[in-house]
């Protein structure tokens, strides 16, 4: 009860602020959203509606600014727009009972991402939400990072009760997608001790992944360490940091452990073990299902129904989707699916249309960082995501809203210098001289 009355109190000072600060109420949202305080509480505060109170505060008091109201459409908000719209369309037609859940589960985080790109329109407030972020799921880092030590490894970090993160597999996607942002805070820490705290936070991450016993999450580390690789301006100096780090974490873990990442080598179904077997029965049920549907799908949770039983292989096998893509395509069809995939390309070409624009302007350094760094996250996402059933979960859209809003960032400054320019003043407000035509 006393966690309850503290984290209540908490809850009221921040909402009274947000009420006059639009963008402190979605990092309060994103706070909740990922860390889920809430389920810490034994109590009234167990089931209390902080997300949806927060959301309602936010957008009254974004309502009632005088900031500019202009949404920043791009091809990739359109694109997220019209999944919104076809997953309703979806859900109209939906086979399962809980259809209608899961979608208000879904499109209250399309909400909220898209209040994201409406408010947390500059640098500070980018900044503010990527250390909310940061804060929120690396506090399991950090937690699963020393239980893991404590326990040598022994037993399985899980996420949050009643959450998107509550699985294993689940929990160890968010981590490795975390990961690449506490690499930008250390990145653009001025301060010693930040930088240090970093490195130790990502070190107990990285830990963390792994004693979630999480294949999905290894396979994901592993393309996000690589794709950091690639992009890093120190790779020799990264390789060895890897190296000197990644050996003894994975010699740490105890026998189980290997035995079960060994699992991943297997080709024959014969050698699987039997969440391996049900995965493939549910992938390919979303395949049959998918053909004899191809247009809308099933709707959420279709995974779940009894129709399962007249398109999957192994009847007797029932298996949620653990899968962004094969969720997507029996949930949503083809349509769905192809929507789905659009919009995570268009994303990453925009990221890199980004990085290579500013890499040119000295004072850019933090959004070269800062979209490089969402990119590697949405690797991890595309990764992972292939065998966990996170299609709607927060994290991947803020990444996206984040290198969408750093290119309406770069876009303003860019206007702002060539007017500068015509004017014949630089960027610090000094005159200098304009050419005289001859």
């Amino acid at each position: 009860m006393l966690r309850s009355i503290l984290l209540m109190a908490i809850f009221v000072v921040l909402t009274g602020w947000s009420l006059r600060r639009a963008w402190l109420g979605m990092l309060v949202w994103a706070w909740f959203g990922y860390m889920n305080p809430h389920r810490f509480a034994y109590g009234f505060a167990y089931n209390f509606p902080f997300v949806l109170i927060t959301a309602a505060v936010t957008l009254l008091a974004w309502m009632s600014t005088k900031e500019e109201k202009r949404f920043p459409w791009t091809i990739e908000t359109m694109l997220e727009a019209l999944l919104c719209l076809w997953i309703t369309i979806t859900t109209l037609f939906g086979v399962s009972d809980y259809v209608w859940d899961y979608w208000n589960r879904a499109i209250r985080v399309q909400i909220m991402i898209f209040m994201t790109l409406w408010i947390m329109r500059s640098k500070f407030r980018l900044e503010a939400l990527i250390w909310t972020i940061v804060g929120s799921i690396g506090f399991y880092g950090l937690k699963g990072g020393i239980f893991t030590i404590i326990t040598g490894g022994h037993f399985r970090v899980q996420g949050p009760e009643r959450s998107f993160l509550e699985g294993n597999n689940e929990i160890a996607l968010a981590l490795v997608m975390v990961l690449p942002l506490m690499h930008y805070v250390q990145l653009q820490a001025s301060r010693k001790g930040v930088q240090y705290g970093m490195i130790a936070l990502q070190v107990l991450t990285v830990l963390s992944v792994l004693s979630t016993y999480s294949r999905a999450g290894l396979l994901a580390l592993a393309a996000v360490g690589a794709i950091l690789w690639i992009k890093s301006r120190h790779k020799i100096a990264l390789a060895a940091a890897m190296i000197i780090v990644g050996v003894p974490m994975v010699r740490f873990m105890p026998g189980e452990w290997k035995e079960r990442m060994q699992t991943i080598q297997a080709t024959d179904e014969d050698d699987m073990d039997e969440s391996a077997k049900g995965r493939l029965n549910a992938w390919r049920f979303a395949v049959n299902y998918a053909m004899a549907h191809p247009i809308l799908g099933g709707g959420f949770r279709i995974f779940i129904t009894p129709e399962f039983f007249a398109y999957a292989p192994d009847r007797r096998n029932r298996h949620d989707a653990h899968s962004i893509y094969f969720e997507t395509l029996g949930e949503h069809g083809i349509p769905g699916l192809f929507i789905f995939l659009s919009l995570g390309l268009c994303t990453w070409f925009t990221a890199g249309s980004i990085v290579r624009r500013a890499r040119k302007i000295p004072e850019m350094k933090w959004m070269v960082d800062m979209v490089t760094m969402a990119q590697v996250g949405l690797v991890g996402f595309a990764v992972g995501g292939a065998f966990a059933g996170l299609a709607f979960f927060d994290l991947p859209y803020h990444l996206m809203a984040i290198i969408i809003l750093c290119k309406f960032l770069l876009r303003d400054h860019l206007k702002k210098a060539a007017a500068a320019e015509s004017r014949g003043v630089d960027d610090v407000g000094v005159s200098v001289p304009v050419p005289q035509p001859v």
